[in-house]
């Protein structure tokens, strides 16, 4: 029997090829502009999808291209825009609600988040919600965009449901993610990105590509059993809240994705999980400008000390270190820049299949 996969990342193996990320963002590039999109477009919202391959976050990266609703099929079959108007529906000098016309979820979410940013070094902070968007990756990315400009950042996102609350049966919540970044000194910047249920719903498509057991408390059947068994989750289950049972305090993550559903679906308009059109998504963004609160370097100083104090913690018996909030996908971020991206046979050989298709030359692995 195989071990369980590790809940942020897999490994390189022999059914692994390694990419250089320029490789993945170019071939990435080709495909979106053979969708139509223009090819300025196009290449910003491929180093989006392939930033999240860089980081380790495999679940939201390149493997969707080929796939996923919001991406090739979703423009193949009009669910996504390639040429979207994305437009103001209310808008004041610190907030803005966004219309992304079925834009494709990346491009939506760097534009809202851009304008974020653009708002909170104007007036001190910057909200934005999106309503009418797709699927748009990692959440992490975006918040990070805040931390160049001396800015916190914020990122969130609903989607349909895949979530049961916590003591129910009948999934009703999206997996919700939250995305918190913040500038820093000498420390990495401090980065929280997490789903708010016990793990994003690619960690099960990672475990079923690769035939690997999943943990006990992950997810569901039909009656709000506990199962491992992946197939019975897609036919009939769900996932558990963040916090898994109600001992160990599966309602925070329940109330948790209930507040993103506020912000991104009701805010928003885009709707809630449960009448969240299918493949639809709502969006919020926020970005807060230190200097409009204290000097940024002060600031940054205190996070320092902060990050390095949990860096330098004890570990517990039989653990080798206390990680930092993003420690690892900065540092699997540098190990990949090396030596290149490991991509599954399942998800190169459907890159391949979809260059064949689209007439592109196939992405090709590093010797």
């Amino acid at each position: 029997m195989t071990t369980p996969i590790h809940p942020q990342t897999s490994e390189a193996s022999p059914a692994h090829k390694r990419y250089a990320a320029a490789e993945l963002v170019e071939f990435t590039t080709r495909v979106l502009v053979a969708c139509r999109m223009p090819e300025e477009d196009a290449r910003l919202a491929s180093g989006v999808l392939v930033d999240a391959d860089l980081k380790g976050i495999d679940s939201h990266g390149i493997a969707h291209l080929a796939t996923h609703s919001g991406y090739v099929p979703g423009f193949r079959s009009g669910h996504v825009n390639p040429t979207p108007e994305i437009r103001a529906l209310r808008e004041s000098a610190a907030t803005a609600l966004l219309d992304a016309d079925r834009g494709f979820g990346p491009l939506v979410g760097y534009r809202a988040m851009e304008l974020a940013i653009r708002k909170a070094k104007e007036a001190g902070s910057g909200s934005v919600a999106v309503t009418n968007s797709r699927h748009f990756g990692a959440a992490g990315y975006y918040a990070l965009m805040a931390v160049p400009h001396g800015c916190i950042g914020l990122a969130m996102t609903n989607a349909g449901p895949w979530v049961a609350p916590a003591g129910g049966r009948k999934k009703m919540i999206g997996t919700n993610p939250i995305a918190v970044a913040a500038p820093s000194g000498r420390e990495q910047p401090f980065l929280m990105d997490m789903a708010t249920s016990t793990v994003a719903m690619g960690k099960l498509e990672i475990a079923l590509r690769e035939e690997k057991p999943i943990p006990d408390g992950w997810s569901l059947d039909g009656e709000g059993r506990p199962t491992a068994d992946i197939p019975t989750v897609y036919r009939e289950g769900g996932l558990t809240p963040l916090g898994s049972t109600l001992t160990t305090s599966s309602y925070k993550g329940y109330a948790l994705g209930l507040m993103v559903d506020v912000f991104c679906g009701v805010l928003s308009g885009a709707g809630y999980g449960m009448i969240l059109p299918r493949g639809n998504a709502g969006h919020f963004f926020a970005a807060w400008d230190v200097e409009a609160f204290r000097p940024l370097a002060g600031f940054e100083e205190m996070l320092d000390g902060m990050q390095g104090a949990f860096r330098d913690a004890p570990p517990a018996d039989g653990v080798e270190r206390v990680l930092l909030p993003g420690q690892r996908e900065f540092e699997t971020r540098r190990e990949r820049e090396a030596n290149g991206i490991p991509l599954h046979a399942a998800v190169f050989t459907a890159l391949d299949t979809l260059a064949d298709e689209m007439g592109l030359h196939r992405p090709q692995p590093l010797s």
